[in-house]
């Protein structure tokens, strides 16, 4: 990269007239002396900075002469030239400014003449006409006003000419803008013209001196008349909602300033501007200069947007400083917010919001300004206890979480004015204790954390009085605001309160201690928190913490990072951390991150050396946890100095983590790798440039002097070194097999070194260029990225083979570039989709390399030649024009065959490809500027017209009404008859043309479709044609599908590339683009065709794709017809949506198809900073048509309307845009929830879904009603109120028949929808004391709701109505609705009302529950109150009420409060037992059908949840009365085994369940004493339960049960119990995890492992006896790690392996048989290459357990270490050749291990013949494939460790000749291997890529195979083997010749 230049300053050149030339010629002198030569030398000067110099020359050679000399000719010419070069000057050049700096210097004595010289040429630019020029008069009077004293004289002399020039130009601007109406791009100008104009105008009121004055004041006077005039002109501008807003409101403010500059007396200004705002202007007492000026603002009717724009103007342009304006300012100042207030209730548009925010800010402003010298009145009037700062709090509260960021930071402006106001007003009184700012702290701290606006107004706040006083409130705030921060939408706003209160926090404790003590009190608050989180907290939120909170902690404190290093230190060892935990090491490698990347360590040696050691570094490298890894890299690549040179351990650590960490599944992870990789290689190369300058200044000699400075050039080696072995590594990571996640890494980080090494051409130095690495091999293997059925790969290796210099690129072989690009036209036509992209990519890699084998036909070549310009492009370009005319070539004869078979096509040539392969030629072109324009034309006219074609082949099936299973041609009458018929019968009520005929083949083609079945499965007799030749294929439904989207797909795409990236002809026949207007119109009338009548998904969505490209370009269209064509096409389908006529094709099923889309992309591409007429006019419509009607003909209409809605409410391209139509459109989709129609009521739900999520926001978790998705009642009907009476009175008419006696209850579907929105709203403490908007009017309706005859009706209303209830009115609601349950004695009453009633208590006592601390006092109170209100209806929950669904919500509630009041506060006695709650408790269950069975066997309804409710109060009876057994004694009316032993299994499920939840703690000994004897007295219990259980769920639960207990308590009691010996019981174990689900499989396992190791743990001396278990055991446990297995089979699998790594893996004394301990080996070997991240980690905790024992701790170098599984692979086999070695048993081990190496037998001739079928798998149909593991990677740590073990041990096979015949038969395989490389065909890698990489991972097999048996024999200079030696992953290029038989 080198040091960067400083940019050069381009300065556009002056230019003087000819005439002004020769007159500055005729007074030049010979010497060059004077001011004329001056000039004349500036002016033909051609570089606009040289003249800069000239000009400022001008003063000071002007001070030179005499007074008399301003006088002379010649300087008043060249004053005269010097005022017309200025005035010719654009606005923003710089020579305009420094002319005007320059000139401002003048000498007092030339001041006249240059005055006079700028006046006259003034006035001749005012004389401009033409109004498309006035916009440079406009620009030059601005710059004359601004900082210009000779241009401010100037326009002061021309005062009159310049106020009617305003005057005029307005005017007449305003009249073309209405001439031009409809184009964007002419009226975008003249509103920008007619904008500065005014601001012009407002600028010369402020700057000309004539204005101060009175002389001008009267009616005769011009310039008075002028000023009228502009006056009236700006008061239509005011209200005219034609002009842009921005040109409304300057006209406010220019109103404004003229009134106040022309009205006398000044004192009644505010009194005038009060009755304008008030709408109360007296036409009598006002002059009639005003009236006859300012009609409109004398009238009551004036728009709301003219009084927001009066009211900016007079905050503006009054003077609001020192009180100058008195009582009347100040009355002023009162009606302007009290107008604003009615405005801000008034006004929905988005863009006014926004100007009304932004008014309201400046009004505070204003205020505070008035305040500092007001009256005590108003002091009292803007007091924070006062009405007007009562309505600003309110108007933050509603709009503190606007979804515009700008209108959020305007209300945060609002609120500290707020404070700020009501400080000035309390005069000095103490901050703290004021009673408005105490109540403001207490109800910001009441608000929940998932509310934005706390943390603004809660930082805000702390800026106002301090830190101290929230703390002393609750000390505990740092530590929930870093609790929310695992939410990303939350964590800018958390991060920055956080900082603003530890900054006020450490500058108060600083001014109030003296010493240092106060640092550790800021400490614990602010830093501990943050420490315990990064050690613990979940992965979301440390990720944030580092992001957002970390830096600016320490930015504020660096002096903190050693503490922080104390901390983490010291619980480094104990706190590990794993895949889900950081830990101590994470959190501390994150500080240090952090700290270097922000300077915070003075260099990297004080990082490892005296901070953490190298080995943490490396553990962190390969820490099981990703984010450790990533901050570890961080660590060492990061660096807040780029020149900072990388040492020689970082470099070794950087080469150690990319070995293991290129294979990450997370595309998070592998960016943050190759970001920060990348970063380090700038380092290098910015940090080489700082050697190699230092190599140059400095000898030899000097630098040996420096003894601790290492010589520059040792580092440059380094450097050179370190990268060649970087990208060694990287082309290593592309050998064959190699998964997506290491190709995609390496690939990266190889394009990132050749962008930060870029080939230089300049001779400039630099370390490295990656050019000089590539050879052959990797060429190749860079070729074959290409391959990959991942995109991102080719593009990848794509742009990296394009940044290689030419000389790296091997492509010299005449016969491999003919193979190549026959491999791609054969690839271009391939029906498995992935193959086209290979061949668009081949093909550009051959264009961009002009590498086109000389075989392509003559013709396509002649008559192209490169004309000038850059002679590679135009190389390029003429190699892309031959291919695609190539190309075209084919596409047209395979059109011609598919339009005689369209079957023959999609099986035999799929026409997209060559579709695709074109498209991708053009899009790598600058189509804008080609050389060979007049080729291209034919070429792109021939293009379009075979898009048409094409498309015209393939529409049918799109169109048709069921395109999925179509097959729709046949080749003789008789069979088209047939499928007539069926035709018929399917047919749908639409008027497709394609339906009325069956298409018949013609007999030339020789299709037959006899064999075609009823279901259209797979046909035989399909044909694939090449050229003559016939052979048979399978043809499905699907292919044909295929075939068809997927050509509709690229022909759209094409079509929409053509007309992005095309010019378009000017003018027809002219020669300037390729393009015609005609052919645009085309393009776009077949967009609209298939967009409207399409059925298929995805042919429809990429024609919206294509089509929303050429809307784009059409509203930036100059030419009007095309510029009119969106507009014209969206009357025609809204007109053709309205009229519903029975012949209409749109398809009003599928969603409206693509009909949506289609007025999406019109109304999408709109100019967003127009005033958007479609938007509004098409919503308009939409909404009239999507209401509720009686005519049965307007069904249609309003589905596809309501389908349109939908779609338009999703988009988010219309922004704010649409927000005004939210609330119409949800009335729409309520009312049409009530239609009778089923296809209004589905659109209805669909639009009312995007609704839900537009207002509230994307759901981002699972939670239905997430915290982040909800308001409150104020914001939501703030922002939408024409809901509020609408939603109250449907709720109003719903729940007043809900619950009808007369006749059929209604069920009102709209109820569903009303509760839906209702449950996201929720009062506020803030929403102030305002009944406007109370939600308290709905709450009586909702609990109507909850008597619906509907169940879901029911459990909705309840939901609903918790958000409604204040949290400290819900136990006077709970009481008052017990209150209102019927008493036992009652005789007429509704199960239906009492179930509604109960389920509201239920779901508020839950919420109730939820949000206290249970130790509060009141809290417990309140629920003993509701306890006593619930036992007064306890019959509900008895045998007297038949009902069993109310009786199971009772108990539920009763079970609610035994949760709720358990543990009562310490020193009370127990609420329950107190009031005789359990005694009552116990009544119910003794009486309940638990313990007396049911009379029936039949199913009663709510007999499941009645059962379950009771069961889990019966539990929770047991529960206490064992816990107060010894204090209390007394039995319970039934017991956990008599639960146990229910006939229901409900019952039996949850108490297995709840003693599931209990036996953790009981195993860590936390539980209560009673229990534990109890749980292990049932062991029994539990073994006879598993032998006799039915119920899968409860057989899984016992399972888990015994294994959970110790083996030692139950496991003897197996042959009393259950007549089987604990040996039988294994085998019935092992049956069970034989031969059940999978879920009981997974138990089973777990337990069969628990029992065999207890079996050899306490009966070491006979496990001879249990041999045949152990070994069935080991084959159960292989078996459970099959691939093809469920997760939790293989997570099983896994824990078993880690619990019992210590008894089987590593024993110094292996229990089991080699084979069989190694076949345990192999499967934590096959778990570690999981595709699932969460097998991997359980198998790395077993790599980890393993690592950790005595015997084989010193294994390796990472022993106690949480790694990753891709170390955890080789230090698994590390352990295992240590242990083989341990164990004595590599005689019999190493057979197995070479078995491992090549594959375990995989025979090479099977591997390729299950390869040939390949081309023949049906579409679709996919096998199971790992995207993770990597072959290779294993035979390659394996070959490296057996390599390693052999080396070390000296050992040699004890027989010779079992190594001559393994040698033998690896021989024989290998020169198989070569004979079928042989067979294949040339470029086999993309041909047949499948059987190229199968063979390629058994070629290098085979290799290691035979490597590391020349090892065994000593003959290791065999010449044989020579060709062996080579590292095994540096293969990474293609076979040998030899090898492919070349």
């Amino acid at each position: 990269m080198g040091v960067k230049k400083k940019r050069d300053m381009q300065v556009a050149a002056l230019t003087v007239c000819h005439q002004d030339l020769e007159t500055l010629r005729s007074f030049a002198d010979v010497e060059g002396r004077n001011l004329a030569s001056l000039l004349l030398q500036c002016a033909q000067l051609t570089d606009g900075v040289s003249q800069i110099h000239y000009v400022k020359q001008i003063v000071p050679f002007l001070e030179k002469i005499d007074k008399n000399g301003a006088c002379d000719p010649m300087v008043r010419s060249c004053f005269s030239i010097l005022a017309g070069i200025y005035l010719s000057l654009s606005l923003k050049n710089p020579l305009k400014k420094v002319l005007a700096s320059s000139l401002n210097g003048l000498p007092e004595f030339c001041l006249a003449e240059a005055i006079y010289s700028f006046t006259f040429r003034l006035e001749q630019e005012l004389n401009t006409t033409g109004v498309y020029s006035y916009r440079k008069v406009f620009d030059n009077l601005s710059s004359c006003m601004e900082s210009f004293n000779l241009g401010r004289a100037s326009v002061d002399n021309l005062l009159k000419s310049v106020l009617h020039f305003l005057q005029k130009s307005l005017v007449e601007i305003l009249e073309e803008n209405r001439k031009f109406a409809g184009n964007h791009i002419v009226q975008t100008q003249l509103m920008n013209d007619l904008l500065v104009g005014i601001r012009v105008s407002v600028m010369l009121i402020q700057k000309v001196q004539s204005f101060q004055g009175n002389l001008w004041k009267t009616s005769n006077s011009p310039i008075w008349q002028s000023m009228c005039r502009l006056l009236s002109i700006f008061t239509k501008f005011l209200s005219d909602d034609d002009l842009l807003q921005t040109i409304q409101s300057t006209s406010g403010l220019a109103v404004i300033l003229f009134v106040k500059t022309m009205f006398h007396p000044s004192e009644k200004i505010p009194d005038l501007i009060s009755s304008v705002l008030l709408r109360s202007v007296d036409c009598t007492s006002v002059p009639e200069w005003f009236v006859s000026s300012c009609e409109s603002l004398c009238c009551a009717s004036l728009p709301a947007s003219a009084l927001l724009f009066l009211c900016q103007g007079t905050l503006a342009m009054l003077d609001w400083q020192d009180g100058s304006m008195g009582l009347r300012g100040e009355a002023l100042l009162l009606d302007t917010a009290h107008v604003l207030f009615t405005l801000s209730s008034q006004i929905k548009e988005a863009t006014l919001e926004m100007f009304l925010s932004r008014i309201l800010a400046s009004w505070t402003n204003s205020a505070m300004h008035v305040l500092e010298s007001s009256s005590s009145g108003l002091k009292d009037s803007l007091s924070g206890n006062s009405g007007i700062a009562q309505r600003l709090l309110e108007y933050v509260y509603t709009h503190w979480e606007h979804p515009l960021d700008s209108l959020r930071h305007q209300t945060k402006i609002i609120f500290k004015n707020l404070l700020q106001m009501h400080q000035l007003t309390a005069e000095g009184a103490d901050s703290v204790s004021d009673p408005f700012f105490l109540e403001l702290t207490g109800n910001l701290l009441r608000l929940e954390w998932h509310i934005k606006g706390k943390y603004t107004c809660l930082g805000c706040l702390v800026e106002s009085i301090g830190i101290e006083h929230i703390l002393a409130v609750d000390k505990t705030i740092p530590s929930q605001i870093l609790e929310v921060m695992g939410d990303q939408s939350l964590v800018p706003y958390a991060s920055d309160l956080l900082e603003t209160m530890f900054k006020n926090h450490k500058n108060r404790l600083k001014s109030q201690t003296l010493n240092s003590a106060w640092i550790d009190q800021w400490h614990e608050t602010w830093v501990s928190p943050l420490l315990f989180v990064l050690c613990e907290g979940h992965l979301d939120q440390k990720s944030y913490l580092i992001d957002y909170y970390l830096p600016k902690l320490l930015n504020y404190s660096p002096e903190s990072l050693k503490y922080m290093v104390q901390i983490l230190q010291a619980s480094i060892d104990a706190k590990t951390g794993s895949c889900n935990s950081r830990g101590a090491l994470g959190a501390l490698v994150a500080c240090l991150r952090t700290a270097r990347a922000h300077g915070h360590l003075q260099s990297a040696t004080d990082a490892w050396e005296n901070l953490v050691s190298s080995a943490r570094i490396k553990q962190g490298l390969i820490h099981q946890h990703c984010q450790v890894r990533i901050d570890t890299l961080g660590l060492l690549c990061e660096s807040n100095r780029s020149t900072e040179i990388v040492s020689t351990e970082e470099m070794q650590w950087i080469h150690f983590f990319i070995t293991y960490n290129l294979n990450s599944q997370s595309p998070g992870v592998r960016q943050q790798i190759c970001s920060l990789l990348k970063k380090l290689f700038c380092r290098i190369q910015e940090s080489s440039q700082v050697l190699y300058k230092l190599e140059q200044s400095k000898s030899n000699h000097e630098l040996e002097n420096e003894s601790r400075k290492q010589h520059p050039s040792v580092s440059l080696q380094q450097y050179k070194k370190f990268m060649s072995s970087i990208c060694d590594s990287l082309f290593e990571a592309l050998f064959p097999g190699s998964s997506y996640s290491t190709r995609f890494s390496a690939l990266t980080i190889l394009v990132s070194i050749a962008e930060v090494f870029p080939v230089q051409e300049d001779g400039v130095q630099t370390v490295y260029q990656l050019s000089q690495d590539i050879d052959a091999g990797r060429f190749q293997a860079l070729l074959e990225c290409f391959t990959s059925t991942f995109e991102e790969v080719k593009t990848l290796a794509f742009d990296l083979l394009m940044k290689l210099s030419k000389t790296a690129v091997h492509l010299q072989d005449s016969e491999k570039l003919e193979g190549l690009f026959q491999a791609a036209l054969e690839l271009s036509t391939s029906p498995k989709p992935y193959d086209c992209v290979t061949a668009s990519y081949l093909l550009n890699f051959l264009i961009w390399q002009d590498a086109l084998p000389s075989s392509l036909p003559a013709y396509l070549t002649q008559q192209i030649a490169c004309e000038g310009g850059d002679k590679s492009a135009a190389v390029v370009e003429k190699n892309a024009l031959v291919v695609i005319k190539c190309l075209m070539e084919n596409l047209e004869e395979e059109v011609s065959r598919a339009e005689n078979s369209l079957l023959q096509a999609a099986a035999a040539f799929p026409m997209y490809g060559r579709v695709h392969c074109i498209t991708g030629a053009l899009r790598k072109l600058p189509l804008n500027s080609l050389h060979l324009v007049s080729e291209w034309r034919p070429v792109v006219e021939q293009l379009i017209s075979l898009s048409y074609r094409l498309s015209t082949v393939v529409s049918p099936v799109i169109q048709s009404s069921s395109p999925e299973g179509l097959v729709p041609m046949d080749t003789d009458s008789e069979s088209a008859s047939r499928l007539q018929m069926i035709l018929n019968e399917i047919q749908p009520r639409d008027t497709n043309d394609y339906f009325n005929q069956a298409k018949i083949l013609k007999e030339c083609d020789n299709f037959n479709l006899e064999d075609l079945t009823v279901s259209v499965l797979t046909l035989d007799t399909s044909a694939e044609v090449k050229g003559k030749e016939v052979k048979t294929c399978d043809v499905t439904a699907q292919m044909v599908l295929v075939c068809c989207w997927r050509s509709m797909k690229e022909v759209a795409l094409l079509l929409g590339t053509l007309c992005q990236f095309l010019p378009i002809q000017s003018v027809p026949e002219s020669s300037d683009g390729l393009l015609t207007v005609e052919q645009v119109k085309e393009i776009g009338d077949y967009f609209k065709q298939h967009l409207l009548q399409s059925r298929h998904r995805g042919a429809f969505e990429l024609a919206y794709t294509g089509f929303v490209k050429l809307t784009e370009i059409l509203n930036r269209c100059p030419d009007v017809s095309l510029h009119k064509l969106p507009e014209q096409w969206l009357w025609s389908v809204l007109e053709e949506i309205k009229c519903s006529d029975p012949s209409s094709k749109l398809c009003a099923t599928r969603r409206s198809a693509g009909i949506p889309f289609y007025i999406q992309a019109l109304l999408a591409s709109e100019p967003k900073k127009g005033k958007m007429d479609l938007l509004k006019i098409t919503m308009k419509e939409l909404i009239s048509l999507a209401g509720p009607t009686d005519d049965s003909q307007s069904t249609i209409p309003q589905v596809h309307a309501l389908n349109i809605l939908r779609a338009l409410f999703r988009d988010t391209r219309l922004g704010e845009n649409i927000i005004p139509y939210v609330a119409d459109g949800a009335k729409a989709a309520i009312l049409g929830f009530t239609s009778p129609v089923w296809a209004v009521r589905n659109s209805s739900t669909l639009l009312f879904s995007s609704l839900i999520t537009r207002i509230f926001g994307v759901k981002r978790g699972k939670d239905e009603l997430s915290k982040t998705n909800r308001m409150t009642g104020r914001q939501f009907f703030s922002r939408f109120p024409e809901l509020y009476p609408f939603l109250l009175n449907q709720l109003e008419t719903v729940a007043n028949k809900v619950d009808s006696d007369v006749g059929e209850p209604d069920r009102h579907p709209s109820m569903f929808l009303l509760l839906l929105v209702l449950e996201r709203l929720y009062p506020s403490p803030m929403d102030g004391t305002s009944s406007a908007l109370s939600l308290a009017p709905f709450i009586p309706f909702i609990m109507r709701c909850g008597h619906s005859p509907v169940y879901r009706s029911r459990e909705m209303a309840a939901r609903a109505l918790v958000p409604f209830v204040m949290l400290d009115q819900i136990p006077k609601t709970i009481q008052t609705l017990l209150a209102t349950l019927p008493n036992c004695t009652d005789q007429c009453f509704r199960q239906n009302h009492i179930h509604g009633t109960l389920l509201q208590v239920f779901h508020l006592l839950q919420a109730y529950s939820d949000s206290r601390h249970r130790t509060n006092s009141e809290f417990q109170q309140e629920l003993t109150d509701i306890t006593v209100c619930t036992k007064a209806k306890l019959w509900l929950a008895k045998r007297q009420n038949p009902c069993l669904v109310t009786r199971a919500v009772y108990i539920d509630i009763l079970f609610l409060l035994t949760c709720c009041l358990d543990k009562p506060p310490q020193g009370q006695q127990p609420v329950l037992e107190s009031l005789g709650f359990w005694e009552e408790v116990r009544g119910i269950i003794s009486g309940s059908e638990l313990i007396t069975g049911f009379p029936c066997t039949s199913k009663v309804p709510g007999l499941s949840q009645y059962l379950q409710s009771l069961t889990k109060l019966a539990i929770a009876a047991v529960w206490a009365a064992e816990a107060k057994a010894g204090e209390h004694p007394g039995g319970v009316p039934i017991s956990l085994s008599q639960l146990l032993e229910s006939s229901f299994p409900e019952v039996r499920l949850l108490t297995l369940e709840a003693l599931l939840e209990r036996l953790p703690s009981v195993a860590c000994g936390s539980e209560e004493k009673g229990l534990q004897p109890l749980l292990c007295s049932m062991g029994e219990k539990f073994l006879r339960l598993a032998m006799k259980e039915n119920c899968p769920e409860c057989f899984c639960k016992i399972l888990k049960i015994l294994h959970c207990l110790d083996p030692v308590e139950w496991l003897p009691q197996t042959e009393h119990c259950v007549h089987l010996t604990p040996r039988e019981f294994l085998s019935w174990t092992m049956d069970i995890a034989s031969n059940e689900r999978f879920e009981i499989q997974s138990v089973a396992l777990r337990l069969a492992s628990k029992v065999v190791a207890h079996h050899l743990q306490a009966h070491e001396e006979s496990r001879h006896s249990i041999a045949p278990e152990l070994k069935r055991w080991v084959r159960l446990v292989v078996l459970s790690c099959g691939d093809h297995l469920p997760t939790e089979s293989r997570l099983a699998a896994a824990h078993v392996l880690t619990s019992t790594t210590p008894l089987f893996l590593t024993n110094p004394q292996p229990p089991l048989e080699l084979q069989d301990t190694l076949a345990l080996w192999r499967c934590v070997l096959n778990l570690l290459q999981s595709e699932e991240q969460v097998i991997r980690d359980a198998a790395t905790e077993t790599v980890t357990t393993a690592m950790s024992q005595e015997n084989t701790c010193q294994s390796t170098e990472f022993a106690f270490c949480q790694v990753d599984a891709s170390i955890a692979l080789a230090l698994a086999l590390a352990v295992l050749c240590d242990l083989l070695q341990q164990w004595d048993q590599l005689a019999p081990g190493l057979p197995i291990l070479l078995g491992w190496l090549l594959g375990e037998g995989d025979e090479p001739v099977v591997c390729v013949e299950s390869t040939d079928q390949v081309e023949d798998d049906h579409l679709f149909e996919k096998a199971e494939v790992n995207f993770w593991a990597e072959p290779l990677m294993f035979v390659k740590h394996l070959y490296e460790h057996l390599l390693s073990l052999l080396s070390k041990t000296g050992w040699r096979p004890p027989r010779p000749d079992w190594l001559c015949h393994l040698r033998r038969t690896l021989s024989e395989q290998r020169q198989l291997l070569a004979q079928l490389f042989r067979e294949l065909p040339p470029a086999a890698e993309f041909r047949k890529t499948v059987e190229f990489g199968r063979l390629r991972v058994q070629e290098e097999r085979t290799l290691a195979g035979l490597r590391l048996l020349a090892s065994l024999a000593g003959q290791e200079g065999d010449p044989q083997l020579l060709g062996l030696r080579e590292p095994l992953q540096r293969r990474v290029g293609g076979p040998s010749r030899e090898q492919k038989g070349c």
